[in-house]
């Protein structure tokens, strides 16, 4: 019979049957609230029934609500989580899951400013698209729990979370987060001294909030920043392309200093890089976060230039000797100073960068450099620099050296100044040979050792001694401590940790981010607001976007949205000491800000007194030694998503997460027990002649040749989507086969942390396997049910319950794919043995269907339903297995002559290795290889094989 035909039978499962139990079960959950998890405490607690001790906090990374919609790549990881999640609830635990939406952001302000569309309505409808998409594929969210950053009662919270952090020091005494409050009574009580020295009566109010703010792990500075004046805003490091352009809309970036908003998170650098350690992460993230930190042992040296010190921070005092000349970063503070009035006589022009004087040349290079991004600047290519026209002294040897500046130092590491070893460090290397500069060996490199590059391995040091201190012969452990001694010795340094980290710049020139519960006094000075004034609600305004410039106006100076807002800036309160009038904050938080903290409001989303309730955080993220070991640090208990997220988001979060920690909101020490990164989707796109891609459903293949309206076309392999069209939605893949094939298929391509392939013609597969299953149920014609109470062979048994016990495994590892096949194989099992006869076992009916839910919960819960149960599956039970069916009563063991497989044999599982080889040596054809004669040798491996060498 063809699908679809007239004759097709009116109970067969396809999509237009998929589609009416999908929606039928999609309002049976809703309306029953199958999906909602009690809380411990508050309205979203469960007064009628014991809170289970057993939970599971499942999650996906926060999405941004796009408004072009998903593909099919897009739910990959969050089938993935329902899937887990599901399995989990089969098995008795109190699972929370939900989604909510990191909402805040740069493409719904830009449509605004397009459109004239407020971003909330673009963002809200957005919202709406992106659920109605996901809610078609049975995900199994309490939606009770569902946030988006862009709440007004969510970012009130955010604002909360701010206060607490700029009303906070690091005390390095107890290494936490302490109450400023707690700072300010050590000043009072003499138990801190002042900068100055002086009592802490006779600072002024305003010198004494100086000495506070100098403290605070939220605080204003001056801070180099990316400044795209063609967008009117500050963008992030990780929005400027290597070319020095905005990722959006391809402005020239430039660095210029600005006030702004920071966050310390560097006083947590040891924490964040030691408790990496305690986290069930992915080693691969582990060690992108370290290297972000960047956290290294070695020494700050001074060197001496005129009537100033140049401190550079090196890994490797050892070849101290081997420094031949000095780079600084172009922004660094002391480059005015070091630049000198003439050029020296007989100055190699190369080194001028053709300019009449020292001070021309050192501005066309600065302004040349503030054109590029960080990234680009660090990127391997020809080197550049100019000579400042003055020396500096290497302390070791006594010998003048040249000072210049370069690009490729940056004032975001170390001190932004680097003293340069170009035997021993490649950058170096390429510098002092395009400007003819001296390179002098310090470390013995082998004999094979390439002469035209630097030497950067170990070895003996060479070349290093001075009439106070000798490094010769020694190793490089060695080396480094005695030069750090003579440093410290002789006043020219000190042995020290420095960090890549720097602290977080939290300030964007924008409209549609939160504002900050903060305002100005007539002094300038930032003045927190009380919790009672929360929140700070965003105010409309006729336009969306800061004030532009000329994309090359690199002079020109942030002028943001709220700036216009006149009426919402000055303000006029009471903060206890009579109303004044006071100025807002026009700058808004990054979007980082929500994703921080949500999946501690996910916990307790209603609570109108607290951003999250103790005892709800305790029972959902806290430590739990029995389960996870003494050094637990709690958190969620899994975290899916891309990643694309490894270092900047979870390094942010962790920080947040370590600060409530110390401050004792939370009771765990990490927001993300375990994480969880999952694979793309990939897919082909194709391109016609003139490079433009063409849409990939329309491309037809002949010959291995690919064809787009008779033209042939060149194909290439990437990742899905919009722009390369070769994107599928999973709406089509619902339209055509049902949700639950669609879940099924995207779980069975392979591992879920691996990126694959995608193929609509493979889907087919997938609902086939479900027809299949259906038909085993369901007769076609009646809808009767075809199952019987049959007793099971002793066969079907032992695949029964071997199929339980490794499905069960493999949910719990997050193996979907083996999983997925190990039902597929007991379906063909099932449909080989009892396709063709009247009744389908009761006990394997139900068993398949069961272990099926956590892919395909839609035909799961219709068949269960049908199969006589009147309860939802969704809290299970889930199929145990039965040991004994689990052990074989026979093992075959091959038979290798020499190495070579000639036979077979099978015994009793308990055999030993006598039996074994007795039974071996009688086989036929093994026998007759002997021809009478002994073996030299009968190796048996038990279980596995029997090895007989002739």
């Amino acid at each position: 019979m063809t699908e679809g035909s007239d004759t097709t039978p009116a109970q067969r499962y396809n999509a237009a049957l998929a589609g009416q139990i999908e929606r039928r079960w999609q309002d049976y959950w809703s309306d029953h609230g199958t999906y909602h998890a009690p809380n411990p405490a508050g309205p979203l607690a469960d007064k009628s029934a014991p809170l289970p001790s057993d939970k599971l906090f499942v999650q996906d990374m926060f999405p941004y609500p796009s408004g072009s919609g998903l593909h099919v790549g897009h739910p990959l990881g969050f089938i993935g989580t329902d899937v887990f999640a599901r399995f989990n609830r089969m098995i008795g635990r109190n699972v929370l899951h939900t989604m909510g939406f990191d909402a805040f952001g740069l493409p719904a302000e830009q449509y605004a400013v397009q459109t004239g569309t407020h971003p909330r309505t673009t963002t809200e409808a957005n919202i709406e698209r992106y659920l109605d998409q996901i809610r078609r594929l049975g995900f199994g969210h309490d939606e009770r729990r569902r946030v988006a950053t862009t709440d007004i009662e969510f970012y009130r919270w955010t604002q909360w979370i701010f206060l607490q952090i700029f009303n906070s020091y690091y005390d390095e005494t107890q290494d936490k987060a302490r109450p400023i409050a707690e700072l300010e009574k050590q000043y009072v009580a003499g138990e801190r001294t002042t900068p100055d020295g002086r009592a802490w009566s006779d600072l002024s109010a305003a010198e004494q909030r100086t000495v506070i703010d100098e403290h605070r792990l939220v605080y204003i500075s001056e801070a180099p920043v990316n400044w795209a004046p063609g967008l009117g805003t500050v963008v992030a490091n990780e929005e400027v392309t290597a070319d020095g352009l905005t990722e959006r809309g391809n402005y020239p970036v430039f660095r210029k200093p600005l006030r702004q908003w920071m966050m310390r998170i560097t006083a947590y650098a040891d924490r964040l890089v030691d408790d990496l350690e305690l986290l069930d992460w992915p080693e691969k993230v582990k060690s992108m976060q370290r290297n972000w930190i960047g956290r290294s042992r070695g020494a700050n040296v001074r060197f001496a230039a005129g009537d100033e010190a140049i401190e550079v921070f090196t890994t490797r005092p050892d070849t101290l000797f081997g420094a031949t000349y000095m780079v600084l970063a172009p922004e660094h503070p002391l480059v005015e100073t070091l630049t000198g009035e003439a050029w020296p006589e007989g100055v190699d022009e190369q080194w001028t960068g053709g300019a009449a004087t020292p001070a021309e040349a050192v501005a066309a290079y600065r302004d040349r450099t503030a054109r590029k991004s960080d990234l680009d600047r660090q990127e391997t290519k020809e080197k550049t620099g100019v000579f400042l026209g003055s020396h500096a002294t290497n302390p070791a040897t006594g010998e003048p050296i040249p000072v210049f500046i370069a690009d490729y130092v940056l004032m975001g590491y170390g001190t932004g100044a680097v003293m340069a070893v170009p035997a021993h460090d490649e950058r170096d290397f390429e510098f002092a040979t395009k400007f003819g500069l001296p390179i002098v060996q310090t470390i013995q490199a082998p004999d094979n050792a390439p002469a035209d590059q630097a030497y950067v391995g170990d070895g003996p040091a060479i070349n290093s001694t001075n009439e106070d201190v000798s490094l010769n012969g020694l190793g490089v452990d060695d080396a480094k401590k005695t030069i750090i001694g003579w440093l410290e010795d002789n006043g020219h340094g000190e042995g020290t940790v420095q960090y890549k980290l720097r602290d977080w710049l939290f300030a964007r020139q924008r409209y549609w981010g939160e504002p900050f519960p903060i305002v100005y006094d007539e002094n300038g000075t930032p003045i927190p607001l009380p919790e009672d004034q929360l929140p700070v609600v965003l105010p409309d305004v006729d336009e969306y976007s800061p004030k532009t410039f000329d994309p090359d106006d690199a002079d020109s100076e942030p002028e943001p949205p709220l700036a216009k807002a006149t009426d919402w800036v000055e303000v006029t309160l009471d903060l206890g000491d009579g109303p004044k009038t006071y100025r807002r904050d026009t700058n808004v938080m990054p979007q980082w800000a929500g994703s921080c903290w949500y999946q501690l409001r996910y916990i307790d989303p209603t609570n109108d007194e607290k951003f999250v309730d103790p005892d709800n955080e305790k029972y959902w993220m806290g430590p739990r030694a029995a389960e996870h070991g003494v050094n637990d640090p709690g958190g969620l208990d899994l975290y899916v998503g891309g990643v694309e997220h490894a270092v900047l988001h979870l390094l942010y979060s962790r920080f947040w997460h370590k600060v409530l920690y110390d401050l004792g909101f939370v009771t765990s020490a990490e927001p993300y027990r375990k994480l969880f990164n999952q694979g793309y989707i990939q897919a082909y796109a194709y391109t016609d002649s003139r490079g433009v891609y063409v849409p990939a459903e329309e491309v037809t293949e002949a010959d291995g040749k690919y064809f787009y309206n008779g033209e042939e076309v060149t194909q290439e392999y990437g990742k899905m989507g919009k722009s390369l069209k070769n994107s599928v939605a999973p709406d089509e893949m619902a339209d055509t086969f049902g949700a639950d094939t669609f879940r099924f298929y995207e779980m069975s391509m392979g591992p879920l942390a691996d990126s694959k392939p995608w193929a609509t013609k493979d889907v087919v597969g997938a609902h086939r396997f479900l027809q299949r299953l259906w038909r085993l149920v369901v007769d076609e014609e009646t809808g009767e049910l075809r199952v019987a109470d049959v007793e099971l062979s002793e066969s079907d048994l032992k695949l029964l319950h071997k199929t339980i016990a490794s499905v069960r495994d493999d949910y719990a590892e997050l193996r979907f794919n083996t999983a997925g096949a190990k039902l597929i194989e007991l379906n063909n099992h099932v449909t080989k043995t009892y396709g063709s006869a009247e009744a389908t076992p009761r006990a394997l009916a139900e068993a398949m269907v069961l272990m099926l839910a956590p892919l395909c919960p839609h035909i799961a819960e219709e068949l269960w339903n049908r199969l006589g149960h009147p309860d939802t599956l969704v809290h299970g039970p889930f199929p145990v297995p039965d040991e004994k069916y689990l052990v074989d009563d026979t093992v075959e063991y091959p038979i290798q002559v020499n190495g070579k497989v000639r036979s077979r044999i099978t015994v009793a599982a308990d055999a030993n290795a006598g039996d074994v080889e007795a039974a071996a040596l009688a086989e036929e054809k093994i026998a007759a290889a002997l021809d009478g004669g002994t073996p030299k040798k009968v190796i048996v491996v038990p279980g596995k094989l029997v090895n007989v060498v002739l």
